[in-house]
């Protein structure tokens, strides 16, 4: 179990403490949380990362004014490297687009500028930022990847543990039994519906659909499940999960490639779409029907 929920960092935050909203724009609202809470747990070293990939937002509140005083909203995607030293807070990332509410800018471009600086120094890594008028924004049209998936959430399993567990998946390739069948070598494009993990300073329930892509020999759909519904209870931010699901799959399984994108369903008007693989950098453009 990670040891940092009590870290100065944490105690810090805004998350899950009473908090006047503002609606003029103010950069200082942004917190950022040092990746390095969740990696030193894992015994990850910023340099030799077992994965690349990036944390995709959608927010879908944001709203500023024109320079004549009339509002404009938008739709927004945020991409942050995965190498960032910090993530971006959610709490503190909805007040910050909040601020913008009552805030006067000249065109889209003024905003999208700001964003990319504000959010940038952040998480102390270069942020990229799209702005799409609401009707025209082709990232959020509901599609998968065109890849056969295959959801294992029918699997007739029995479910008594629903504290995270990683252990589980020793078991997930029992049946590899001898020589000739431990070099069989499968690839599968996997879903969940079911991964719920529960916000680390606020215990909120997070609600994700997790795509699992891998090489390697055959994993055991209903193992899998059981390891994945054993977050139901864990508390830990979106980021940190899809870190945590990556690392065990590769301690446990040791597979040749390996892709992990949680699609978490939005709360006050975002949501957090962390991507993490062995050999693709950038999350695809997928959205589920619970966002």
């Amino acid at each position: 179990m990670a040891t940092y929920q009590n870290s100065k960092e944490l105690k810090n935050l805004t998350l899950g403490k009473a908090t006047e909203y503002c609606s003029e724009y103010n950069p200082n609202l942004l917190q950022g949380v040092p990746r390095s809470l969740n990696r030193d747990d894992l015994s990850l070293v910023s340099n030799t990362l077992p994965f690349i990939g990036e944390d995709v937002w959608y927010g879908y509140e944001l709203s500023w004014l024109n320079n004549k005083g009339k509002p404009i909203v938008a739709v927004a995607e945020f991409r942050f490297p995965c190498t960032s030293p910090n993530l971006v807070e959610s709490k503190s990332f909805k007040l910050y687009l909040n601020s913008f509410n009552q805030s006067k800018f000249s065109s889209f471009d003024e905003v999208k500028n700001i964003l990319i600086k504000d959010l940038s120094a952040t998480a102390g890594a270069q942020a990229l930022v799209t702005l799409f008028p609401v009707e025209q924004c082709p990232a959020l049209a509901i599609k998968v990847s065109g890849k056969d998936v295959i959801c294992i959430d029918e699997a007739d399993i029995t479910v008594d543990n629903y504290q995270y567990t990683a252990e589980l998946l020793k078991y997930a390739q029992t049946d590899i039994t001898s020589e000739a069948s431990s070099a069989k070598t499968e690839s599968e494009n996997l879903v969940s519906h079911l991964l719920k993990s529960n916000c680390l300073i606020t215990n909120q329930p997070d609600w994700a659909s997790v795509y699992i892509s891998y090489e390697g020999a055959p994993i055991d759909h209903s193992i899998l499940l059981q390891y994945l519904i054993s977050f139901r209870q864990h508390n830990e931010f979106h980021e940190q999960c899809v870190e945590r699901i990556f690392c065990d799959l590769q301690e446990y399984c040791q597979l040749s490639k390996l892709t992990v994108f949680a699609r978490y369903t939005r709360r006050g008007g975002l949501d957090i779409n962390p991507f993490r693989s062995t050999h693709i950098a950038c999350a695809p453009t997928a959205r589920t029907l619970r966002q």
